[in-house]
């Protein structure tokens, strides 16, 4: 799975020709989530509350290059790489 962006030990994950809803995945640590890009909801897994606040205002900043990422990965394409947060 192409990694998009590595912050603060957090990996953000997008898998090409994977199912909707648009979604990457965040791992930190033994803790995996789907995130949902246009509601920055998880829909699976879980991430501890510290790690889910900075993806989701990671993803917040770079919801169109997660967009454009996710139109890439569904046409087989590398999805690139996303600044990460600072």
């Amino acid at each position: 799975m192409p990694e998009l962006c590595r912050f603060f030990g957090i990996i953000i994950r997008m898998q090409c020709g994977d199912h909707p809803p648009p979604h990457f995945h965040a791992v930190y640590g033994d803790a995996r989530a789907s995130i949902d890009i246009e509601r920055l909801v998880v829909i699976k897994g879980s991430l501890p509350p510290r790690a889910l606040g900075l993806v989701v205002e990671w993803a917040s900043r770079y919801r169109d290059e997660l967009r454009n990422a996710w139109s890439r990965a569904e046409r087989l394409e590398v999805p690139g790489k996303i600044a990460p947060l600072e």
